[in-house]
């Protein structure tokens, strides 16, 4: 089988999320330090020990034509607002590319959840004649993946990573893969989620994985703080376009940033909890370090995955410290966007790009008080505002339910 030694760049970026519309407003709110978090206000929610969501700023319903909406899930919604801006950006579409080149690899982690229970409701109250016959494609995992396919018109492959929390950064190491197989001239890659609703909730919080803050939800979210109770539930959905960096150059295209390598491990330990040392995470890190052609030093920034769980953090510390060391600036944005699930990986890692094209970290907010285990007390966590600093390579992590571990390098154009 042929494979590419080319350089794989990003040349596209799209997002939507519950600090803006876009891609430039969501930066500017998270390095002003803006929380996308509130407390839910509706009467479901009374009962509910865990209230605190972190909504979309733009209701993506409002993007797009009234039929075409009707047609698709909210996860559905985002996913192709994301794409279609990501899309715009890269300047693909005017470049010929064959559509039969063109692959999409979009990932989430429970996909179209409101479908689902929404036209439940509907059997039971109005009978079964009553249901939508668009439920299938609306509740189906690779709905959001099919309709960003549909949307830029993609004929090289559609492809759907279902790993939970991880989903949307293996849809990055899927794109990869695939423009280095040779399977593929550009890759549409990305991540949505949008579960925000009683059932989802309720499963959260009894778990006892959401923060139960529910009188300061700007401060709910607190990675690697002493205080940290847990996540808090997101939405929205980010999206990168991929291309050899050759072919981009030819045509003209803004490069962000290089993707320079990718590590995907399995814990093997629990169907919820992380290896407490974060075994699985670590070997994640360091196999996407090979990958790369780097080493621990060179990795300037860590963009963590942090959700703010009391086990969760701790070993994810314990795997950075141990993989790349002590050095590297570490920060943990979900204390700001709450926690998209699938897309998740997708957004962190449109952060890690922009972090190192405009070289400044973002700041971890709520870290008042760092937790006492030696790893996050030795990891140089930028805190309070963001820091300007001269980065060339930068990771980013993500972990999911099912111990699904993937690390993503990415370096300076």
């Amino acid at each position: 089988m042929s494979t590419s030694n080319g350089d794989v760049v990003v040349t596209g970026l799209g997002a939507t999320t519950p600090l803006g519309g876009d891609v430039a407003s969501t930066w500017d709110a998270l390095l002003a330090g803006r929380s996308g978090v509130s407390r839910i206000t509706d009467d479901w929610i009374k009962d509910f020990p865990a209230q605190l969501v972190a909504r979309l700023t733009d209701d993506p319903a409002e993007k797009l034509d009234r039929v075409r909406a009707r047609r698709l899930d909210r996860s559905q919604q985002v996913a192709v607002v994301a794409a279609e801006e990501a899309w715009r950006e890269s300047g693909v579409a005017d470049s010929g590319v064959a559509p039969e080149r063109i692959a999409v690899v979009f990932g989430t982690g429970i996909g179209g959840a409101l479908t689902l229970l929404g036209q439940d409701d509907v059997l039971e109250e109005k009978g079964p004649k009553r249901v939508s016959p668009f439920t299938i494609p609306m509740l189906m995992p690779n709905g959001p993946a099919a309709a960003v396919g549909l949307a830029i018109g993609a004929k090289g492959g559609v492809h759907a990573p279902v790993s939970a929390c991880a989903s949307g950064a293996e849809a990055i190491r899927w794109g990869l893969d695939l423009l280095r197989f040779d399977r593929a001239d550009v890759v549409l890659v990305g991540g949505a989620e949008a579960c925000v609703h009683p059932l989802p909730m309720a499963g959260f919080a009894s778990m006892r994985a959401m923060s139960t803050r529910n009188d300061e939800p700007e401060r709910a979210s607190r990675p690697f703080d002493k205080a940290r109770d847990g996540f808090v539930l997101g939405e929205g959905a980010a999206a990168l376009v991929l291309e050899r960096a050759d072919a981009a150059k030819a045509r003209g295209a803004r490069v962000h940033a290089r993707l320079a390598g990718a590590g995907g491990t399995a814990d093997g330990y629990d169907l919820v909890a992380p290896h407490p040392e974060g075994e699985g995470a670590g070997r994640a890190i360091a196999a996407a370090l090979r990958d790369a052609g780097l080493t621990p030093a060179d990795i300037g920034h860590v963009n963590a995955h942090a959700t703010s769980t009391p086990v969760g953090d701790t070993a994810e510390a314990a795997a950075i410290r141990n993989t790349i060391g002590e050095h590297a600036l570490v920060t943990a944005t979900k204390s700001q966007t709450g926690h998209l699930l699938g897309a998740a990986g997708a957004l962190e890692s449109i952060f890690t790009v922009l972090a190192l094209r405009e070289q400044i970290v973002p700041a971890t907010a709520n870290l008042d008080d760092p937790d006492d285990d030696a790893a996050v007390q030795a990891l140089d966590i930028v805190r309070r505002e963001p820091r300007r600093t001269s980065l060339t390579a930068a990771v980013n992590d993500s972990f999911g339910f099912g111990g699904h571990n993937i690390a993503l390098v990415f370096t300076t154009a």
